[in-house]
C-alpha cells in the first residue's frame, strides 16, 4: 500500500537524490570537467595539439550525442536504475582507459567511451527526479541533482595537480586511474541504493499534489507509451535549440578554462586547479538555486536571467587577460554553472509527466549534445589558427546571449505544471 508522506519524516527520495548527485559527479564531473584538470599534462605528455584536445573533448560529447535518445528509451522502457549501474561502470572503465593509451588515437576510444557511458547514466538519473519529486519540488530536486558536477570540480581542482605532481611525467595517467576508482564506488552504491519509483518503497513522491497523485495514476494505468507526445512537441525543439546553445558556450569555457589561464594569463598550473576549485564551490548551490526560483517564477524568466550572465562571463574571459576581468567571468559562470541542466530536466517533468521525462530529456539532450561535440572543436581549431582562446570565448558568449537569452524570450508556459515554462 502506497504510504501518504508525514510531516517531517524522512524520505527514501532523499536517498535517491543523494544517488542522483553522486551518478552526476562520476558521469559529467569525474569523466568530463576531470578532463579539464589533467588537459595541460595530458597534452604534453602525447604531444598533443589544440585541436587534437578539443577533438578528444569532442570525441567525448559524440559519445554522449549518439547514446542520450537510447539512454532515455532504455530508462523509460526498462526502469532506470539498471540503465544507471551498467552505464557508470563504463564510465569508470573507460576513465581507466584513457590513462593507459599510448597516443592519441587510442586516446580516442576512452574519451567516446566515457561519454557513452555519461549520458546512459546522466540522462536517467536525472530523469529520476520526476518520478521522485512533485512539481512544487522538481526544480529544487533537479537543481541539487546538478551538483554533482561541482563536487568533482571541488575535488579535481587541487587533487589532479597534486597526483601529476607526485606522479611525475606518468603523473596524468595516475589521475585517469585515481578517478576511474571513484566511479567505481560510485557504480556500487547506485546498484545496491537506487529505485526507480516511490511505489517500490510504498510511497508516492515527495511533495506531490493531489491532482498530480491523480495525473500519474490515470498514466500508469493508460496504454503503451505515446512517444509521438515527445517527438511532435514543438516546445521540446524549441528548449532543445536553446539547449543547444548553452551545450557550444559553456563547454568551450569548460574545457580550456585552465588551459587559457596556463597559457594566455600566466597563471601556473596549481594557481589555474584552484581557481577551477573554488569556481566549483561557488557553483555549488547555482543548480537548487535557481531551479527553486524557477517553482516560483517560472522557467522562462530564469533561463534569460541565467543566459545573460553567461554571456557575460564568457564575453569578460576572452576579452581581458587581467586578473579582476577573470575573477568576475569566473564568479559569474559559477553563480550559474549547472543552473540550465536542472532546468530542463525541470521542464521535461513539467511537459511530459514522470514515465516520458527520461525520452524528452534525451531528445533535447541530443540536440544539446551536438553543441557540445561542436564547441570544443571549433575552439581548438581557433586556438590553433590564432594562438589563443580568447576568440572562441567571445563567441561562446555571442552564441548564449543571441540564441540562449533571445531564444528563451519566446518560450510560452507549459500548462498545467504550475510552474511555468
Amino acid at each position: 500500500m502506497k504510504q501518504k508522506q508525514k510531516n517531517g519524516s524522512f524520505h527514501y527520495g532523499i536517498i535517491v537524490l543523494a544517488l542522483i548527485v553522486f551518478a552526476v559527479f562520476s558521469a559529467l564531473g569525474l569523466a568530463r570537467f576531470g578532463y579539464t584538470s589533467i588537459l595541460p599534462a595530458m597534452q604534453q605528455g602525447l604531444g598533443l595539439t589544440n585541436t587534437q584536445t578539443g577533438q578528444l573533448q569532442t570525441l567525448n560529447l559524440l559519445g554522449y550525442l549518439l547514446a542520450v535518445v537510447p539512454a532515455g528509451m532504455l530508462a523509460s522502457r526498462f526502469g532506470p536504475r539498471i540503465v544507471i549501474a551498467v552505464s557508470l561502470l563504463v564510465v569508470a572503465i573507460a576513465m581507466a582507459i584513457t590513462g593507459l593509451v599510448p597516443a592519441f588515437e587510442a586516446a580516442c576510444v576512452g574519451r567516446i567511451l566515457a561519454g557513452v557511458g555519461g549520458a546512459g547514466a546522466n540522462i536517467p538519473a536525472m530523469g529520476l527526479v520526476s518520478a521522485w519529486f512533485g512539481a512544487r519540488r522538481r526544480g529544487l530536486a533537479s537543481g541539487i541533482g546538478v551538483t554533482g558536477s561541482s563536487l568533482a570540480l571541488i575535488i579535481t581542482g587541487p587533487l589532479v595537480p597534486a597526483i601529476i605532481a607526485a606522479g611525475g611525467p606518468a603523473g596524468w595517467r595516475l589521475s585517469w586511474y585515481v578517478l576511474g576508482a571513484m566511479g567505481l564506488v560510485v557504480c556500487a552504491l547506485c546498484a545496491v541504493f537506487l529505485r526507480n519509483r516511490p511505489e517500490e518503497k510504498g510511497l508516492t513522491p515527495l511533495g506531490e499534489s493531489t491532482g498530480e497523485q491523480e495525473r500519474r495514476n490515470a498514466e500508469q494505468t493508460s496504454a503503451p507509451l505515446n512517444w509521438g507526445t515527445v517527438y511532435k512537441s514543438g516546445m521540446l525543439w524549441q528548449c532543445a535549440l536553446i539547449y543547444f546553445a548553452f551545450g557550444f558556450s559553456y563547454i568551450i569555457y569548460a574545457t580550456f578554462f585552465i588551459g587559457h589561464l596556463v597559457r594566455d594569463a600566466s597563471f601556473t598550473p596549481a594557481a589555474a586547479g584552484m581557481l577551477w576549485m573554488q569556481v566549483g564551490i561557488v557553483s555549488l548551490p547555482s543548480g537548487f538555486v535557481w531551479g527553486s526560483i524557477s517553482d516560483r517564477f517560472g522557467r522562462k524568466f530564469v533561463l534569460v536571467c541565467v543566459f545573460v550572465l553567461q554571456a557575460l562571463a564568457f564575453g569578460l574571459f576572452g576579452l581581458s587577460h587581467a586578473l579582476i576581468p577573470i575573477y568576475i567571468s569566473a564568479v559569474l559562470f559559477a553563480l550559474t554553472a549547472w543552473s540550465i541542466p536542472a532546468l530542463m530536466a525541470a521542464l521535461a517533468g513539467d511537459r511530459f509527466g514522470p514515465r516520458l521525462a527520461p525520452a524528452a530529456l534525451g531528445l533535447m539532450t541530443t540536440i544539446f549534445g551536438i553543441g557540445q561535440a561542436l564547441g570544443p572543436w571549433c575552439a581548438g581549431a581557433l586556438a590553433d589558427a590564432t594562438s589563443s582562446f580568447s576568440i572562441a570565448f567571445v563567441i561562446a558568449g555571442a552564441v548564449a546571449l543571441i540564441i540562449g537569452a533571445g531564444g528563451s524570450l519566446t518560450i510560452r508556459s507549459a500548462k498545467g505544471s504550475g510552474s511555468g515554462c
